[in-house]
């Protein structure tokens, strides 16, 4: 089993930022030197007043503390970008990272950051699937004509492909049957949001290798999981710690109108949100859980979240090593 880091290097308005880089990178290293493999960056841009790093400019800075992991945006907000920069972007941190640059890309949902972007949102689907296209071309294409309805490209040369051969796996994000549907068709893996209920993980795995089947595509394919994770020295204090946190990150989800996220009375619901969601107790509690739920889906990679804005730096690094024993 591949056990990874997600984060979205989100800080709330009494955090320093630069506090909030260093103790990511130390995150980072320390989930590194314990074994995890893989690390993904959220992107939201206009998260105001919660704070966040840009996505590509962090993993540039961060991908020597996550050398040898496979790193990448999760989930890169593709359809409201210029598919261009995404793809020389992309390729550039693949020769940061040593070829293991991996592109999570999704639809976006919060109506703001189309507006901020100048996209209407009603043409997301669209621009997603030619810009995906334009990006496996000027990957794996020395020259690329394309006239979309998006995007017109003539005779474009890429100044920079990829290290990997023939391009970086991609991994399409969404909570809903029909994202899941396109992720098998135009990607390599669909990626599952902490934000969706084990149980619809399960049932959009089979629409995944159900849509893959029909177009002719491998089915085996192992599709990465993302799932909020607290171990902690006991259940107790595992519930105790992450409640708090937890509570004000989907809080926010909630405000930005995110597909699965509760609304109304959170609080009360949180218990019952939590056992259908997150990875939360004490090691046995979390391994067995972690086990049947492999078994399950058939996944074998799971992106952990394990910080949170308010959660303290020691108990994010004590989580991580925690987790590690997994390993």
């Amino acid at each position: 089993m591949r056990i990874g880091l997600f984060t979205a290097s989100q800080w709330s308005q009494d955090e320093d930022p630069k506090t909030v880089l260093a103790n990511l990178r130390q995150q980072v290293r320390t989930a590194r030197q314990n074994g995890f493999s893989s690390l993904l960056l959220g992107q939201h841009v206009l998260s105001g007043p919660m704070g966040m790093f840009q996505t590509m400019p962090l993993l540039g800075q961060i991908a020597d503390d996550a050398a040898g992991m496979q790193i990448g945006p999760g989930v890169l907000l593709l359809s409201m970008m210029n598919p261009v920069l995404a793809a020389e972007e992309g390729a550039t941190i693949d020769w940061l990272c040593d070829g293991n640059y991996v592109l999570a890309a999704g639809l976006g949902y919060r109506e703001e950051e189309f507006q901020a972007m100048g996209v209407s949102k009603s043409n997301r689907v669209g621009r997603l699937t030619e810009g995906l296209e334009i990006i496996k071309r000027l990957w794996t294409e020395e020259e690329v004509t394309h006239h979309g309805r998006y995007f017109r490209l003539d005779n474009a040369k890429p100044g920079v492909r990829p290290k990997q051969q023939p391009r970086p796996p991609i991994w399409l994000g969404g909570d809903v049957e029909a994202a899941v549907r396109r992720a098998a068709r135009l990607g390599d893996a669909w990626l599952a949001a902490p934000t969706t209920a084990f149980d619809t993980v399960s049932g959009f795995l089979r629409d995944f290798r159900d849509e893959r089947r029909q177009h002719g595509l491998p089915e085996d394919v192992n599709c990465p999981i993302v799932r909020e994770c607290f171990i902690g020295r006991d259940g107790a204090h595992a519930r105790a710690v992450s409640r708090g946190p937890l509570l004000a990150k989907y809080a926010a989800y909630a405000s930005w109108g995110q597909e699965g996220a509760v609304s109304g009375d959170f609080e009360t619901a949180f218990e019952d949100f939590a056992d259908a969601h997150f990875l939360i107790g004490d090691g046995v509690e979390v391994r067995d859980r972690l086990q049947a739920f492999a078994e399950t889906t058939g996944s074998d990679h799971f992106l952990m979240r394990v910080q949170w804005p308010g959660l303290d730096q020691d108990e994010a690094l004590a989580n991580i090593e925690r987790i590690a024993k997994l390993i």
